[in-house]
């Protein structure tokens, strides 16, 4: 088929275009919000890769009061729903969690929890930056298909009985194993940066996000995950942000 003549559902194709989720684009086609040359878009529409899509201005000005939040997340709390009793993380952030560092001139309001969901896991043992949003883009910036940003983590290891100057003891194959050649779920890993920090604690900087990932891939090469602290997406760094605080995603921040 002609290149010019295949058709995507019109909810994906705004999705790729960066112009909002595919809920966004529900919604606003369910209101009236999306023209495709020319016409009223409905719910389903295929289009081509040429056609033109127009949004009403009301859908940015929507999308411009979407909040994206920064959270250093303590141990014990879950990213998403609440699950065996423990709370999600959601459930910190109020004005008096928030960081009276915060450079950003938002104002907290009870609207901004609405529609507010984690943009990637940590686990409930884990700690440091959980991205939370309101914003499509934002989402599928770091959880799309085919998104590859980067996510760095200090990790405290030991290795057997071993806890103390555990980078003597760790054998250099097996770091080289980290950073390419694992698999997990039958599926190989993509190269990752690994390399030790300090004699306990080693950095990694990766490309995807499998559950519990980190902790896997030293399981496989004998090392115990003693902590595990996210201080990176992207760009934007967890910075002195305290444990168990919030922050907004300041307006000259980009992923």
């Amino acid at each position: 088929m002609p290149e010019n003549t295949k058709t995507t559902r019109l909810n994906k194709r705004m999705s790729e275009l960066g112009l909002c989720s595919r809920r966004e684009a529900d919604d606003w086609i369910a209101r009236g919000w999306v023209r495709v040359d020319g016409q009223p878009a409905s719910m389903g529409l295929q289009v081509t890769a040429d056609a033109r899509i127009d949004v009403d201005p009301k859908a940015r000005g929507m999308q411009e009061q979407q909040v994206t939040i920064l959270l250093n997340k303590p141990m014990g709390y879950v990213s998403g729903q609440a699950e065996d009793g423990h709370q999600p993380a959601v459930t910190l952030l109020g004005p008096a969690s928030h960081w009276n560092g915060d450079v950003s001139r938002v104002r907290f309001a009870q609207s901004q929890l609405r529609g507010l969901a984690p943009a990637g896991r940590l686990d409930i043992d884990s700690i440091g930056l959980l991205v939370l949003t309101q914003d499509g883009r934002v989402a599928r910036q770091l959880i799309g298909e085919d998104s590859g940003m980067e996510k760095e983590y200090l990790v405290r290891v030991a290795y057997d009985e071993v806890a103390a100057d555990v980078q003597k003891a760790f054998p250099p194959a097996a770091l080289g194993r980290l950073r390419h050649g694992l698999s997990l779920d039958g599926k190989p890993l993509k190269p990752a940066q690994v390399e030790w920090q300090n004699a306990e604690q080693l950095r990694f900087v990766l490309r995807e996000g499998k559950k519990r990932q980190i902790r896997r891939m030293c399981e496989q090469v004998g090392l115990k995950v003693v902590g595990l602290k996210r201080i990176r997406i992207g760009s934007v760094v967890l910075g002195n942000l305290p444990v168990g605080q919030w922050r907004y995603l300041g307006p000259s921040e980009r992923f």
